[in-house]
């Protein structure tokens, strides 16, 4: 009897040890389910690809602000840098929006990288992801930004720009009605009226052709044009002022070279280089202009020898109403559109402009087009594909 009571007692010792052990495994293995849980958090489905379809630069981080997902925007924008956000605000508005529940966009301005200071324009917008995770998108506005201050710049120009001759021309119709009987004043005044007018007429043609050289990314109507009969023509047109002030206009041989585009619009370029040239060089001094051939490239090259240009202002000559040199500017009768209309007149014809200068030494604007032959389009090629081609030619 004593016997069956203990072999039962061993058996229920032995199934309550087992229980306890099999609970003890069972909660073991809940509690590292949980930790992995932790460690390795899963995002919800169908993140990964919302990220990759956005627009925007996404970002997902966790409780502990770890980004667990990220898109190629993020990482292009230098948001993200080793599995963290790098920027110091938007963990802020991170924390903010952990700690308030509520949505915030907010606009900021964020250094690329810290090896520069190079910055971005960004819109950014946080927001819960489910209960453990914040969702950050940031839209790039840089280049928008950038267009509205340039537009900003060019109507505070314009309105700049006009005001003078306006004003004078105002004056001096004003001095004219004062002294009817002084003839030789009358003839200074008129003189002078001219002047400005003519001023104000420049200006005013050459904001109509910036406004449709940067309206056409390319040429409507290409046709067949002689690089030579465009610089003959350009240099024909200072040729007047330019021997009033006993400057040689010396231009190099026939390069017989000849592009796809709008003869008037390389005309004009090629005008305006040899204009600038005419106006900064010193008297009984000589502007060179010559043509080359070579790999398929035309190249037309001015030449001056006037005060140069300094360094730090290189990369800005071609801006709208940017100068140099803003009293001797104005005494030249320059617009300061001049260099942006070649810049866009030559990129619209799938070319670049080119300017070697130093102060002292004179300054060397070059055009660089493809060559037509190069192109060699076939007879049934409509205007738009030659330029798109020419474009091709020329990012090549």
């Amino acid at each position: 009897m004593d016997s069956t009571w203990l072999v039962l007692l061993s058996l229920a010792l032995g199934l309550v040890v087992g229980a306890g052990f099999v609970w003890l495994l069972h909660s073991a293995a809940s509690r590292s389910h949980r930790a992995t849980e932790i460690v390795s958090p899963t995002v919800p489905d169908g993140v990964d690809q919302v990220l990759e379809a956005l627009p925007t630069a996404g970002i997902v981080v966790d409780p502990s602000n770890n980004v667990v997902r990220a898109s190629a925007g993020a990482y292009g924008l230098g948001l993200v840098w080793n599995a963290a956000l790098s920027q110091a605000r938007m963990v802020e508005l991170v924390d903010e929006v952990r700690r308030t529940g509520e949505p915030i966009a907010e606009d900021l301005e964020l250094a690329r990288s810290t090896l520069g200071d190079a910055t971005v324009q960004l819109t950014v917008r946080v927001a819960r992801l489910g209960s453990r995770y914040i969702l950050l998108l940031a839209d790039d506005r840089t280049e928008a930004v950038r267009l509205e201050q340039v537009r900003r710049d060019f109507v505070a120009n314009i309105s700049h720009e006009l005001k003078t001759p306006i004003g004078a021309i105002s004056v001096l119709a004003e001095a004219l009605e004062s002294a009817p009987d002084d003839q030789e004043q009358v003839r200074h005044f008129a003189s002078r009226l001219t002047s400005e007018a003519g001023r104000l007429a420049r200006l005013t043609q050459d904001i109509i052709d910036l406004s449709r050289l940067q309206a056409a990314e390319i040429v409507p109507h290409a046709e067949r044009v002689s690089i030579d009969e465009v610089v003959a023509s350009a240099v024909d047109q200072n040729r007047v002022l330019a021997e009033s002030r006993g400057i040689q206009l010396a231009t190099g041989r026939a390069s017989h070279a000849v592009v796809f585009g709008d003869e008037s619009v390389l005309t004009t370029a090629v005008h305006n280089l040899v204009s600038n040239a005419v106006r900064y060089s010193p008297d009984k001094t000589r502007v060179g202009i010559g043509t080359r051939l070579a790999d398929g490239v035309v190249e037309i090259a001015v030449t001056d020898q006037g005060p140069g240009i300094p360094s730090e202002d290189l990369e800005r000559v071609f801006e709208r109403f940017y100068r140099v040199d803003q009293a001797r500017s104005r005494a030249t009768g320059g617009t300061g559109l001049g260099l942006s209309i070649v810049k866009h007149a030559v990129q619209n014809h799938g070319g670049e402009v080119r300017v070697w200068s130093q102060p002292g030494r004179g300054s060397t604007f070059t055009i660089r087009l493809p060559e037509a032959e190069h192109i060699a389009p076939s007879a049934d090629v409509t205007a738009s594909e030659t330029a798109e081609v020419a474009q091709g030619e020329r990012t090549r």
